[in-house]
C-alpha cells in the first residue's frame, strides 16, 4: 500500500510503498476514503515525541472495513465506519471501569501505533463505530480525535447551561469543537484570537464574543477552556471567576508555565487535565454527531500525496477546523 512514512525522529515524511498490514484475530483492516490532520503529524517529525519507526502518521480517518480478524463480531467486510484514535487494552481494572485513558496500554493511532495518512490501516474492532448517517465523509475524518478530547474536556469540568466559557486560541481542531459543543450545551461562550478573521469566524460559529488573544480577556469565565499553553496561561488564570475551572490539554506555544498559589487558593480555582476520551465518551460523541453537532472543517486537500501542502497550512496556523484528506478523488 501507498502511505507516509517516518523513519527517523526528527525527520521528515516520504511517500512509500508498504506491506500492507493483515489484521490479527480481534483486528479490521480499513481502507481509507479521508483523513484528518492534527499537530501530532508534525510533532512526531520533531521527536516531540518520539514514536516507534518506522512509522505512519495521522490519528483521525474513515472509510470502508476491508478485511476482518477470526474473531471479530458485529462488523463485516463493506461496513462504512468512522476511527476511534484511542486505543487500550479495554480488559484491566482501569478500562474496566470507564476511565481508558488512564490504561497503562493507552496508545493514540498515528503517535503509538501506525495511522491514517496511508491506503489502509489496522486497528481493534472495537475502535471503530458505524458512519453516521447524513454526514460527509470530510466531517467524519474531522470529528473523532477533536471532538472526542474536548467532550471529555468539559465533561471534566463540569460545564454547565448558562456558565460563561472561554475558547482560548479559536482556530485549531479542539478548540473549534470545544465551541461548538459549548454551544450545544447551553453556555455562554467567547473565544479568543490573535487573528481578525478568525474572531469573525468563531462568531459566525455561535459565539456570543471574541476578543484579542495577546489582550487581558474582557469577561469572567466558569470555565477556561485551554490547549495554547504558555503563551496565554496567566491571562486565561484571570479570567476565571471565583470558583471557576481552567481545563487543558496542551500546549501548542509553550508546556512550562507559571502558577500563583495564593490565587488559586483564595479563588478556589480548580486545574484539571485531560487528554482524548473512553469508548463511551467516543459513543456519546458520535451521537451528537449523528444528531447534527456541527464539524468546522477548515480545508478539504485532495489526493493522499498531498499531505506536505496540507502539513504546511498546519505549521503557519492559518487553519480555523480541521484540514482533512480526501484519498480518493
Amino acid at each position: 500500500m501507498r502511505a507516509w512514512l517516518l523513519e527517523e525522529s526528527p525527520g521528515t515524511y516520504r511517500e512509500a510503498d508498504v506491506p500492507t498490514p493483515d489484521p490479527s484475530g480481534d483486528e479490521v483492516r480499513v481502507r481509507l476514503v479521508v483523513s484528518a490532520l492534527n499537530h501530532m503529524d508534525l510533532w512526531v517529525t520533531r521527536g516531540l515525541p518520539r514514536p516507534p519507526l518506522p512509522h505512519v502518521p495521522g490519528a483521525d480517518g474513515a472509510g470502508v472495513i476491508e478485511a476482518v480478524g477470526e474473531r471479530v463480531q458485529g462488523v463485516a467486510v463493506g461496513d462504512e465506519v468512522v476511527i476511534n484514535p484511542a486505543v487500550s487494552c479495554r480488559t484491566c481494572p482501569v478500562c474496566l471501569s470507564g476511565e481508558s485513558p488512564l490504561c497503562p496500554r493507552f496508545a493514540i493511532l498515528g503517535e503509538h501505533r501506525w495511522g491514517t495518512h496511508a491506503e489502509t490501516v489496522v486497528l481493534p474492532a472495537a475502535n471503530v463505530v458505524p458512519r453516521p448517517p447524513g454526514r460527509s465523509w470530510e466531517d467524519l475524518a474531522a470529528y473523532p480525535l477533536c471532538t472526542l478530547t474536548a467532550w471529555r474536556m468539559l465533561r471534566r469540568a463540569r460545564l454547565r447551561a448558562g456558565e460563561t466559557m472561554i475558547v482560548v486560541g479559536i482556530g485549531g481542531g479542539v478548540s473549534s469543537a470545544g465551541l461548538a459543543l459549548g454551544v450545544a450545551m447551553g453556555a455562554r461562550v467567547f473565544a479568543t484570537s490573535r487573528d481578525q478573521a478568525k474572531r469573525a469566524r468563531a462568531l459566525a460559529l455561535g459565539a456570543e464574543g471574541a476578543f484579542d488573544s495577546e489582550a487581558d480577556f474582557p469577561v469572567k469565565a466558569d470555565v477556561v477552556f485551554e490547549n495554547v499553553g504558555a503563551a496565554t496561561w496567566d491571562r486565561s488564570l484571570r479570567a476565571l471567576a471565583p470558583g471557576g475551572r481552567l481545563v487543558t490539554c496542551g500546549g501548542t506555544a509553550g508546556s512550562k508555565v507559571e502558577l500563583s498559589l495564593p490565587r488559586l487558593f483564595f479563588k478556589q480555582h480548580e486545574i484539571i487535565g485531560s487528554t482524548m476520551g473512553s469508548y463511551a465518551e467516543f459513543d456519546q460523541v458520535t451521537g451528537l454527531i449523528r444528531a447534527g453537532l456541527p464539524v468546522a472543517v477548515d480545508e478539504v486537500i485532495d489526493g493522499l500525496g498531498s499531505l506536505p501542502r496540507a502539513l504546511e497550512r498546519l505549521e503557519v496556523g492559518a487553519q480555523l477546523g480541521k484540514i482533512v484528506l480526501r484519498h480518493e478523488v
